[in-house]
């Protein structure tokens, strides 16, 4: 394979380290791409290049996706309120469809031929990849070094001593994915059904126990201000993440299927995602009309479900986010949050936009719109269906 150039989707961990290795052993001329969806620092960077050099890398890459990351998938999960099976916000599987599309852009940048990325036969990743490679290229040539050898860690460490490589994976007890939009922890524990992960498996610590209110501001559905601090929403999603991160919320175990049809588990930790999610639920409870809440719920599970899955370049996608952006006209206003240990409250909303700001009754308490027969012959005409119904069948 000498002189053939591969590009390798690489993150600097024990799989893609032995892929990156054992590619360069094979001749392959290795451009190891990283594309940094929020989870890595400049120094984490600088260590994974040295790392990739060593490991026989021709060309290190980092893309800064972040930006790209928020516009083309976050800002639509949290439109959509989307947590998969009502506790994930998507926050590693999300990631992968950016990670995808930025390597196929590098690859025609550069007429390479030839991609491989380190996922196994057993989980979801191998499909996000192939499925968007194969889709934006489809006669790019794939190759998976685990997946196809049906490797195991314990093998891929043995073969980089072997060649000199001992960066010590063999301690690390779990396996955790970090990103802008939260970070998933997978150990023994979440190969049963029935253990819990432990504290010390989570990588943000309970350090604050005093209560605290914050004031979000969503403008069109979009994270606009935190605590009347103004930036970018990439940059508020981080500075919340921080916030909220010394009182260890958003800990939760996702049990789900998997894309290749077996029940999967994995801790994740997304206190940001949780909170923004939830702040921009509740003024949309505020600000939507009963039928639009209706409508968004159904479309959002369905949504949730093809980005899990990878399949963002189906059209109904487009279809979906088309609804989603035009639903989000009027939300506008701001979400009183308070934080405490493991958890938090929504407090209330403030928004001009606020459904509940009329003068046409007090639910429960008065109407002014209605008279007393008006609503008695409502009542009446909405029992109709169900008194035929039970007329005829008894």
């Amino acid at each position: 394979m000498k002189n053939k150039t591969i590009i390798l989707a690489y993150s600097g961990g024990l799989d893609t380290s032995y892929c990156l290795k054992k590619l360069s052993n094979e001749g392959y001329d290795v451009h190891a791409i990283i594309v940094n969806t929020g989870s890595f620092s400049d120094k984490d960077l600088n260590k994974i290049k040295l790392n990739a050099k060593k490991l026989g890398a021709s060309k290190f890459i980092s893309i800064d996706a972040r930006q790209n990351f928020y516009e083309k998938i976050i800002k639509y999960l949290i439109f959509g309120n989307v947590l998969k099976n009502n506790s994930y916000p998507l926050s590693v599987s999300s990631e992968r469809i950016i990670q995808a599309i930025e390597i196929i852009n590098y690859s025609k940048k550069n007429k390479i031929k030839y991609i491989s990325h380190g996922s196994t036969g057993a989980g979801n990743d191998q499909v996000r990849f192939d499925l968007i490679f194969q889709i934006l290229i489809p006669n790019i040539k794939i190759i998976t070094p685990i997946r196809d050898n049906n490797i195991s860690r314990k093998e891929e460490i043995a073969y980089l001593r072997k060649n000199g490589i001992n960066l010590r994976w063999s301690k690390s007890k779990y396996s955790i994915n970090k990103g802008l939009w939260g970070t998933t922890i997978g150990g023994d524990e979440t190969l049963t059904s029935r253990m819990p992960l432990p504290d010390s498996a989570f990588t943000q610590k309970l350090e604050a126990k005093k209560n605290k209110i914050l004031r979000i501001e969503f403008k069109k559905g979009e994270i606009f201000k935190v605590n009347n601090k103004k930036k970018g929403p990439v940059e508020l999603i981080s500075y919340l993440n921080k916030l909220s991160s010394s009182y260890a919320i958003g800990r939760d175990i996702h049990v789900g299927d998997t894309i290749i049809g077996i029940k999967g588990r994995v801790g994740f930790e997304a206190a940001a995602a949780k909170i923004i999610i939830k702040s921009h639920e509740l003024l949309e409870k505020h600000t939507l009309s009963k039928w639009q809440i209706f409508q968004k719920e159904n479309l959002s599970k369905f949504y949730g479900l093809l980005i899990h899955e990878g399949k963002y370049f189906d059209p109904v996608i487009k279809d979906i986010e088309a609804y989603f952006n035009e639903s989000q006209k009027y939300v506008t206003g701001t979400v009183f949050v308070e934080l405490s240990p493991y958890t938090f409250n929504l407090n209330g909303v403030d928004s001009k936009h606020d459904l509940m700001k009329h003068n046409l009754g007090t639910y429960g308490e008065n109407s002014s719109n209605w008279t007393a027969d008006e609503v008695k012959g409502f009542i009446k005409i909405s029992s109709n269906s169900s008194k035929i119904y039970k007329k005829i069948n008894g």
